[in-house]
């Protein structure tokens, strides 16, 4: 099967085990992009979009990130659209805690028959029986935590989800959800310039938990500096060495950087092939990272 093979640009950073059943390459997608502007309706060229998913899978990617609430449900439906019947060894993971309204609005749902709604509507549009891994997408502040937990909890027992994973979550949310079910994953905002949370991915490199970065991309003056210095050198792009930086961070990283072009997608994939040297990356360590809401 393609997407296995060792040659593959996605496969050329090794692989990541989820829950000691699920191993994918550490070079992942992420289907956000796929929707509308506003990541609200249909793409503005369906066709493209379509061609991502392909091309993802021609290079290897066997671990596709996407949420009911990406179109909303658009994202879902162009991978069934574009993969169905999927590949062996494709493993699709969603999420559920959002609902939409509009263009770049996003309200809060993370009640147990939201969830179950989730679910069910994610497993017809993937055209699924189970879905591999199935993700709070975030904390819902007028929902009990436990209540949000029992019910992915519960789902993954009737056999419905495969893997229970967190997205937008503190320590102690992962703590407290590791006493209802084994998470695999963690999906937190990170990247070079943006290391709020470094704590979190140790947690999980010494819990063997996957850490999905989104917002993988360096930002701010200092930290494109350093990484255009570097990227100019190797000839490669910034968002290359932004890629490479996160899979040298830890083996448990699995970026699942996320676009709406092929050309950009094949570019994204190739910092599996990339490996910082100790000079490069000591250069990078010393710029200081900014908190989030510093950044310029």
């Amino acid at each position: 099967m393609p997407a296995a093979s060792k040659d593959l640009p996605a496969a050329r950073a090794g692989t990541v085990t989820l829950g000691g059943d699920l191993a994918v390459n550490r070079m992942g997608f992420g289907a956000m992009r796929l929707t509308g502007r506003g990541i609200w309706g249909p793409p503005a060229n369906r066709t493209e979009a379509l061609a991502v998913l392909r091309r993802a899978v021609e290079l290897g990617v066997n671990f596709i990130d996407t949420a009911d609430s990406y179109g909303p449900n658009v994202s879902e439906e162009l991978i069934a659209e574009a993969l169905w019947p999927y590949p062996a060894g494709l493993a699709i993971a969603s999420k559920a805690g959002w609902v939409r309204h509009g263009p770049g609005v996003w309200q809060h749902n993370a009640a147990p028959g939201h969830i179950e709604e989730a679910l069910a509507g994610t497993l017809k549009r993937l055209r699924l029986e189970r879905v591999d891994v199935y993700q709070l997408h975030v904390p819902d502040p007028a929902v009990s935590f436990d209540a949000s937990m029992e019910t992915l909890a519960r789902l993954r027992e009737q056999g419905k989800i495969r893997h229970v994973g967190l997205s937008n979550v503190t320590l102690e949310h992962v703590e407290r959800a590791r006493r209802m079910a084994p998470i695999v994953s963690v999906q937190n905002r990170y990247s070079f310039s943006d290391r709020e949370w470094d704590y979190l991915v140790n947690y999980c490199e010494k819990n063997g938990i996957a850490f999905l970065p989104w917002g993988p991309m360096a930002q701010g003056h200092k930290a494109n500096e350093a990484i255009e210095k570097i990227a100019a050198g190797r000839g490669v792009s910034t968002a290359v060495v932004s890629l490479a930086w996160l899979l040298g961070r830890s083996p448990v990283m699995l970026p699942i950087p996320g676009t709406s072009s092929v050309r950009h997608l094949e570019d994204n994939v190739s910092a599996a092939g990339l490996r910082l040297s100790e000079a490069e990356l000591a250069e990078l360590n010393a710029v200081e990272p900014r908190p989030y809401w510093l950044r310029g």
